[in-house]
């Protein structure tokens, strides 16, 4: 029996405002599209936060094993500064700046965005398209969308009928927006007088003289509207119909909403059975993004170099920092949170690491069973991982009980219990262990350590307790305790 079959998984899904039970379209595998990103600039930690919340995702649902494919896309055109369909295209201006060609502004920040999601020990998407590698399927579900009596085409350029589609079906409840309040809060703006609505959206764009990116098409030269890459790609690769559609809290209005409209008015059918949204990272007190200046890129965080923060972070912090916080909650930046992170870090690595170390019994008093079934409640839960991450370091408080004999374990449940805690913390956390990611710099810290206590050893002896105790004060202010036994000083890392 696959483990599947014994967890009861549920999902909030956004298009319903409730949790409900997983139940995928075909039993035993999972289709899930998650929108990736705008390959124009490096990828920011606001960005990241949603793709390590939906690869703890996709861990958990291959742990539960499903077979799951996982589409995310790569947007290299067509993708406007302004969202309603006027301004320049992001790519096509940071080109112009840099004097070169748009597909190595592509190529540049999609190596990036690859190389920070790797350092984040992110798993690769199963299927990772690309806009511009779409084109043709793009222009024909134009066509289908056309001959459907949903869109309309007007000087070179085509338009989604937001109107007639919500006559007969419902367009904005995904956002819980009327199309009667949009229409009264919207105003005709000249740049968009080819459409009959200001609530219409482009499906294709006529390419101005300077605009460096364009494809031929039977209506203009010109580059498809931003919505319709991920309609294409996702039912191209999962179907008409799949399962799970992911993306970050701000994508719900208008870009899932046009997704919905398009795969509806292109098929009659609804595309998406769980819509799942990750909230947004603040960085003073407002959300990161790219457009305010408001943001901090993970390699500022990595090498230290920003004016936010006391130190640099490892990549393993940082993911630990964010899934502390559960995938739909808004999660503020600081240095205080981190360094938190950093300690509760160690302090759940040198738990596990001390599990072989552990005196064995021949009775385990504590019940393994369920707090291991707790673990899965907790991801069972809409992927609780803060949840999960506290029924961890209830593991370590029972790893300390043994470590002190107030607490018993078995051989057996001893290799039970570390089986389950490396499951959890880095089959579907994905996180590292730091002392086999660089065993060189674990060994040059207990060197450094191991000085310290010899200096306050001999402090001690010289009787400068106000020494002795100074070194103590601050190697525990930096997280490290030191323990004086019958046998010398050891340390542990808090």
């Amino acid at each position: 029996m696959a483990l599947y079959q014994e967890q009861s998984l549920k999902l909030y899904n956004s298009m319903s405002g409730e949790k409900e039970i997983f139940t995928p379209i075909n039993e035993g595998n999972v289709g899930m599209y998650v929108c990736g990103p705008t390959v124009y600039s490096n990828v920011h930690l606001g960005n990241c936060r949603t793709f390590i919340s939906f690869d703890l995702i996709f861990r958990y649902l291959k742990h539960l094993g499903y077979k799951v494919r996982y589409v995310r896309n790569i947007t290299d055109a067509g993708h406007l500064e302004n969202d309603a369909d006027s301004g320049e295209d992001r790519i096509s201006k940071k080109a112009r700046l840099e004097q070169i060609e748009p597909m190595e502004v592509v190529q540049k920040y999609t190596v990036d965005f690859h190389n920070i999601l790797n350092k984040f020990n992110n798993f690769p998407p199963s299927i990772e398209p690309t806009a511009t590698g779409h084109i043709v399927e793009q222009i024909e579900i134009i066509k289908t969308i056309l001959k459907n009596g949903f869109a309309y085409e007007a000087n070179g350029s085509v338009y989604f009928d937001v109107i007639k589609f919500n006559k007969e079906h419902s367009y904005g409840r995904l956002s819980g927006r009327a199309i009667e309040d949009m229409i009264a809060n919207t105003r005709e703006l000249a740049a968009q007088s080819d459409k009959r609505n200001p609530q219409d959206f482009a499906l294709w764009k006529k390419a101005e003289p300077q605009h460096i990116m364009r494809w031929p098409s039977p209506w203009s030269d010109g580059f498809p509207g931003w919505h319709l890459e991920c309609t294409v790609m996702s039912t191209k690769y999962l179907g008409e119909e799949f399962d799970i559609h992911g993306g970050g809290m701000d994508l719900k209005f208008p870009h899932h909403e046009c997704e919905i409209a398009q795969g509806e008015a292109a098929t009659g059918k609804s595309p998406v059975n769980y819509w799942l949204h990750a909230n947004m990272l603040t960085l003073n007190g407002k959300k990161m993004a790219k457009s305010t200046g408001n943001f901090i890129l993970p390699e500022q965080i990595f090498s230290g170099n920003n004016d936010v923060l006391t130190k640099a972070f490892s990549p393993n912090v940082v993911r630990f920092f964010i899934l502390q916080a559960h995938y739909r909650s808004i999660l503020d930046f600081s240095s205080e949170a981190l360094l938190g992170s950093e300690k509760g870090f160690n302090r759940l690595m040198e738990a596990y690491r001390s599990i072989d170390d552990l005196p064995t019994s021949d009775k385990t008093d504590f019940d393994l069973a369920n707090w291991k079934q707790s673990c899965y409640d907790a991801m069972n839960d809409d992927f609780n991982s803060p949840i999960l991450i506290a029924k961890l370091f209830d593991a370590v408080k029972l790893i300390n009980g043994v470590k002190d004999g107030s607490t018993h374990i078995t051989q057996e449940d001893r290799g039970v219990f570390k089986t389950a805690l490396s499951a959890f913390m880095f089959d579907i956390l994905g996180l590292v262990d730091a002392s086999s990611e660089n065993e060189n710099d674990t060994d040059k810290l207990s060197g450094t350590i191991e000085l310290l206590i010899n200096l306050r050893a001999e402090a001690r002896t010289n009787k400068n307790f106000a020494l002795s105790d100074q070194i103590r004060d601050q190697l525990l202010e930096l997280g490290i305790q030191l323990k004086d036994g019958k046998e010398g000083t050891s340390f542990s890392i808090k």
